[in-house]
């Protein structure tokens, strides 16, 4: 059996579970996701605890067990506490700023590079300008999204400038001043 796939999910209050065949709708306090299983997974709910179970012990069904089990458990948390990734921005005169709800990063290029937020996602500037946080109920999205703002200017190994997720380490690099 998969160690993930058979933990069961507890569905918290305040949390509704829709199950229309393959298809799974969620709702909570923070909003609604609607997700589409593969058909030969089963899903269950039972007095307030989703389970997934699966017909067989294929290859292909045991992968999709543990991967279903997660995107359910992801689905249920997303909609009571939601996600959030937070960026750090690295280097003299980088800065983030909030117009509206878009986001204004100055990373130095000869342009500012402007983030507006898809629906579901929201940005916050904190930090005095250093630090950005990506929230949302979708954990998928919420990754993604933080990775497009990363990809803008990637931390780079010589002066560690550019933009990190919060708590990554950037391996050095000494320079040309090294070789001696």
């Amino acid at each position: 059996m998969s160690r993930i796939g058979k933990a069961p999910i507890r569905v918290p209050n305040g949390v509704k579970v829709e199950l229309k065949g393959s298809t799974v709708v969620v709702s909570g306090p923070k909003g609604t996701l609607t997700q589409v299983f593969h058909p030969d997974m089963v899903i269950e709910l039972n007095e307030g605890v989703l389970t997934v179970q699966r017909p067989t012990d294929s290859r292909q069904h045991r992968s999709l067990h543990g991967l279903t089990r997660a995107l359910l458990n992801n689905m249920v948390l997303g909609v009571s506490e939601g996600f959030s990734k937070t960026l750090e921005i690295e280097g003299v005169g980088y800065r983030a700023e909030m117009d509206g709800k878009t986001l204004v990063l100055n990373v130095g290029y000869s342009h500012p590079v402007r983030f507006d937020p898809p629906e579901g996602i929201q940005f916050a500037v904190e930090d005095r300008n250093k630090k950005v946080i990506v929230s949302g109920i979708d954990k998928q999205l919420v990754g993604e999204i933080a990775a497009k703002i990363r990809k803008t200017r990637p931390p780079e190994p010589y002066k560690g400038k550019g933009i990190r997720y919060a708590g990554e380490v950037i391996r050095r690099k000494a320079g040309k001043a090294g070789k001696v």
